[in-house]
């Protein structure tokens, strides 16, 4: 599955959505959220002629988070994101990967995000919005220029996040939903971290948890 400058890498047994969103100018790209599979994203982005620049963490899940120490190192590049209130949740990605069968290493980022915050991976800029719900610390990335949101677990094609893991809250998880995405504009494509791509808009209309019907 591929976008304009973004490959969509399902990884580990929850077949969690490992973007690689690269810059065509430079062939510099950024990993966003690997959560493992790492020789598989990395033959990717060989097979791509891509330059690893920097990780990029939507939160701090072992699905999404569970691999990128490990990359880090073997790369030598740094990790940005995600917020700092998913510290607690980094500092037990060891303890989470026993939980779930899988090899995984506490993450320490180089550059904890705020909201408002600009991230660049080659000429690409990517702007970060601050999402509690899904975890207190989640945060997402909008490209501008190809209207594409890389929007973690925050959003899916027809659900939403789960609010009943630690730190999770609904109601920040609808107002997140409301007042970060939509004002961003009902054409812009959506990557959740599982599932099929869909675009604001369409959400609007039918997803059961988020429609202007539901929210209005």
């Amino acid at each position: 599955m591929s976008l304009k400058n973004t490959i969509v890498v399902p990884v580990t047994p929850f077949e969690q959505n490992a973007s690689i969103i690269f810059c065509e100018e430079t062939n510099k790209c950024a990993f966003v959220d690997p959560g493992g599979d790492i020789d598989i994203l990395l033959a990717k982005a060989k097979d791509n002629n891509l330059i690893p620049e920097k990780i990029l963490l939507t939160h701090g899940h072992i699905d999404h988070a569970g691999g990128a120490s490990e990359l880090s190192e073997i790369l030598n590049i740094k990790i940005e994101g995600p917020s700092i209130e998913d510290k607690f949740l980094l500092d037990s990605l060891q303890e989470q990967g026993q939980m779930f069968g899988m090899d995984s290493r506490n993450c320490i980022p180089d550059l904890w995000l705020k909201d408002g915050d600009i991230v660049r991976v080659g000429s690409i800029t990517l702007e970060v919005y601050f999402c509690p719900g899904h975890t207190p610390g989640h945060v997402i990335f909008y490209e501008k220029d190809t209207k594409i949101a890389l929007v973690g677990d925050v959003l899916f094609q027809g659900s939403i996040g789960r609010t009943d893991l630690p730190g999770g809250n609904h109601q920040d998880l609808l107002d997140s939903i409301k007042n970060k995405l939509w004002p961003l504009g009902n054409d812009v494509m959506f990557i959740p971290g599982h599932g099929e791509n869909s675009n604001f808009g369409i959400e609007r209309q039918t997803n059961a948890f988020v429609s202007d019907s539901i929210l209005n």
